[in-house]
């Protein structure tokens, strides 16, 4: 592996694994259309892969961004379970999401250690990442399509609309949400807003149900299918669900980053014996692209869903999609 060729892996992860793109999709499609080297270096279904450990590695350090990013919110969801351990009992929304995100994230680390190795192997290659690129894009679209016809408004545990806007102050707010704390122990928006913002999402994530959660959690399995995106997935399921695409992208970001990181916590030590070998330095600089890349794509991202939707990306996925299986089906 060259370090041009761990430069670029390293932007596209940082970029594809945030955006409802699909970073492993991509990281089977782009070599391959490169060829020469390119797919002989970065052949992710080959047994030890070097690239394989290439790719944990700048998943890492994806992860990383996710937690500077989300710092305080993270902090906030650290001390609610910390409390709700100390109490044993879960009664602030900061308790309850935190223990909604570790049930959620159960049923994919279950299935990637049980399923990883063998979709790897037998689906890293570009033409099944192509055809589920593709698919990922037809179900972006079909669920914005079913969204059109079923949106409404927020609402609080007693069937209330969560009453938002500069003409409610924060105490109404709080109040109708069922909030106990207060403004000043909200950290950061994690759009950007002030402590309000993130609060107020919080609420609303804090009101799913453990089934509705480990649903939306459990879409992240379809991710292992390379061509599906981690994020749409459960974007998607948080918008069938009736979250609003800011809370559903969110949730989505929330919930990607205990995963990516068990991820690293098994695989990385892999590098520390010969298929780390005459390539550390390319992870390091890979993994330093790869959390630039990420930060500014969340950056971009939870604004960007405050008010557009991902028929975008899911146009952008069955362009791709298509023609990448025209290429590899038909062309090549």
């Amino acid at each position: 592996m060259t370090y041009l060729q761990a430069i670029v892996i390293g932007l596209l992860q940082g970029v594809t694994e945030l955006f409802p793109v699909s970073s492993l999709g991509h990281s089977i499609l782009i070599p391959a259309l490169f060829g020469g080297s390119w797919a002989a270096n970065l052949n992710m279904s080959a047994n030890n892969s070097p690239y394989l450990s290439f790719l944990v590695a700048v998943h890492v350090a994806t992860a990383v961004a996710l937690v500077v990013f989300f710092r305080k919110d993270w902090a906030r969801i650290a001390v609610g379970l910390a409390t709700s351990l100390r109490d044993r009992r879960i009664t602030e929304p900061d308790q309850r999401l935190g223990w909604l995100l570790v049930v959620a994230t159960i049923p994919v680390g279950l299935a990637g250690l049980a399923l990883e190795h063998l979709f790897r192997t037998a689906l890293g290659k570009p033409v099944p990442a192509a055809l589920f690129l593709t698919l990922n894009g037809l179900v972006l679209l079909a669920v914005e399509r079913l969204r059109a016809h079923r949106s409404g408004p927020a609402t609080t545990s007693t069937g209330q609309p969560v009453p938002v806007g500069p003409r409610y102050g924060r105490g109404q707010v709080y109040a109708a949400s069922g909030y106990q704390g207060t403004a000043a122990s909200g950290g950061v928006s994690a759009h950007g807003g002030g402590a309000d913002a993130a609060v107020e999402s919080d609420l609303r994530l804090a009101r799913l149900g453990w089934v509705e959660a480990t649903v939306v959690g459990a879409a992240q399995i379809l991710a292992l299918l390379p061509g599906i995106s981690r994020s749409g997935a459960t974007m998607v399921a948080g918008l069938v669900r009736g979250l609003s695409h800011e809370d559903a992208a969110r949730f989505a970001f929330l919930l990607a980053t205990p995963v990516i990181a068990a991820a690293g916590v098994l695989k990385l030590p892999e590098l520390a014996g010969p298929t780390g070998h005459g390539i550390l330095g390319q992870v390091l600089v890979g993994s330093l692209v790869a959390g630039i890349a990420a930060y500014l794509s969340l950056r971009f991202l939870v604004r960007y869903f405050e008010t557009r939707t991902l028929t975008p990306f899911a146009i952008y996925c069955i362009v791709a999609g298509l023609l990448c299986l025209l290429w590899f089906g038909v062309v090549k």
